[in-house]
């Protein structure tokens, strides 16, 4: 016969310590112990979804065909717009939108260092600036759609503004070289300031088929804007060190890495 301490009319047993503390969890004091199972694994019917909309993340096949089409897309649209104004003011302004070229010193017409890029003189002007811009317009595209804008800027607001200052009263200057070299420039410097070893590639290619456009920035060619083109130029330095919306994935997380460090006190 065996004797049961705790019958009926005997002592109540002890409690069990471990009872609504979560399975396997003790008084311990330590994060996660001695409380409702609360981590984020224990219950799965409560929790966000890794990712929102059953959105998954993009293969890297899938994320050069979206920065190939951008790419294109800017190219195109570049081609488009330059001709398009160029067949306009030829065909049926016969020449007349010229006016808005830069007029340097001239406070009424500064705001013509935006229209100027758009215009070309000739034939001989507008071909010389198509492919070569083509180009470049597709490998900075490539980067995003926000990297395009921002160098363009760039690019468009210090050509524009170095020539006004500088290109010399009574004269008139037109078409998009001085963006390119801006272009241009940016491509050279910017795997420098970012640290993208695929970029300083990519640079140094450019480099060496695109050498002989440095020249453009000097003096001593009749007809020549070399004032947009060095502007432009400095533009494409400052865009390459400034922004940083083409960094790399592993310079993104590093810098966001050391932030965090930083606001945590490490």
């Amino acid at each position: 016969m065996t004797h049961n301490p705790y019958g009926t009319s005997g002592p109540t047993p002890p409690s069990n310590p471990y009872q609504g503390a979560g399975w396997g969890y003790g008084q311990t004091h330590q994060p996660g112990y001695g409380k409702p199972f609360q981590r984020p694994f224990s219950h799965p019917e409560t929790q966000l979804p890794a990712f929102p909309d059953g959105a998954q993340p993009e293969d890297k096949r899938t994320k050069r065909k979206k920065q190939r089409r951008t790419g294109f897309t800017f190219a195109i649209g570049y081609l488009v717009v330059i001709w398009a104004v160029f067949l306009l003011n030829e065909g049926l302004f016969g020449g007349l939108l010229q006016y808005w070229g830069i007029h340097p010193l001239d406070l009424v017409s500064i705001w013509h260092i935006f229209t100027a890029p758009l215009l070309h003189a000739n034939l001989e002007h507008i071909v010389g600036n198509s492919v070569t811009g083509a180009i470049f317009a597709f490998l900075i595209g490539y980067s995003g759609k926000r990297v395009f804008w921002e160098v363009t800027t760039f690019a468009t607001v210090f050509s524009g503004l170095g020539t006004w200052l500088f290109g010399g009263i009574g004269t008139n200057h037109l078409g998009a070289s001085g963006v390119i070299y801006g272009w241009l420039i940016y491509l050279l410097v910017r795997g420098i300031f970012n640290r993208s070893g695929t970029q300083i590639a990519l640079g140094l290619v450019l480099a060496f088929f695109y050498s002989g456009l440095i020249l453009g920035v000097l003096p001593g060619t009749p007809g020549v804007s070399w004032q947009a083109h060095l502007f432009g130029a400095i533009g494409g330095f400052f865009a390459g060190m400034i922004i940083t919306s083409d960094d790399p994935p592993e310079l993104v997380a590093k810098r966001e890495a050391k932030k965090a460090r930083k606001q945590a006190g490490y």
